[in-house]
């Protein structure tokens, strides 16, 4: 995305006249979620500036300052102390969701099994992933989905969308300033069968690229063109 985010961290890019991690936060705040950690490296003192405590969007929002980068996991880790011990939604800021109900977030990992029997711990899902059709700039995905069990193997595969909720616990092995990708740990999990998940049918993408940010907001300038 360089050289736009030489002066400007992806998170707050703009979108349809929208920084891209105000979608997400008014999107949560609309379901009910107001206690939003965010953490960041890059620029960061900027998203601070520019989002403070979130109040004028009707949440609470603390900072985790990474200084240099610690990958998914690693971040996760480092907020951890502010995220409490219930299961959380974890959001990647660069991609572009404006219909993701978060609503639906709030009971994906049971604690029951269907007949309402506690489920032992280690039988229990630690992550629900939420995933797409494969974009063309990943056609071969990440992950299978048998029924809502998210696969290693198998076909169709599907591409992780960057929305998914996760338990502390799935982290617990990752040392607090350890860079730790999410994949990893995620392929982990989900080859003994402790990752659920479900297919989305909304609009997203993955604005990793400037040609997708212009595609984006291409229609708006057109259509502002015409009036």
């Amino acid at each position: 995305m360089r050289p736009l985010t030489d002066t400007c961290p992806k998170p707050l890019l703009t979108v349809r006249g929208r920084p891209l991690i105000v979608w997400h936060i008014l999107n949560l705040v609309k379901a009910g979620i107001t206690e939003i950690v965010i953490n960041h490296a890059h620029l960061g003192y900027m998203i601070e500036e520019a989002l403070g405590d979130g109040s004028r969007f009707g949440a609470s929002i603390q900072y985790s300052a990474e200084g240099v980068a610690l990958e998914t996991a690693g971040g996760v880790v480092k907020a951890r102390h502010l995220l409490g011990e219930e299961p959380f939604v974890a959001i990647a800021a660069d991609i572009y969701c404006p219909h993701f109900d978060f609503a639906q977030v709030k009971d994906v990992l049971e604690n029951n099994d269907m007949w309402g029997k506690p489920l032992a711990e280690a039988e229990r899902d630690v992550a629900w992933l939420y995933l797409v059709k494969n974009p063309a700039h990943h056609p071969h995905g990440d992950f299978a989905l048998n029924l809502f069990t998210v696969s290693n193997e198998g076909e169709p595969r599907y591409t992780f969308s960057g929305v998914g909720v996760y338990r502390p616990a799935m982290f617990d092995a990752v040392a607090v300033g350890e860079k730790v990708q999410l994949g990893a740990l995620l392929r982990e999990y989900a080859s003994r069968g402790l990752v659920g998940g479900e297919l989305l049918g909304i609009d997203w993408t993955d604005v990793g690229t400037i040609e997708r940010l212009e595609q984006l907001n291409r229609p708006l300038q057109q259509q502002v063109k015409m009036q």
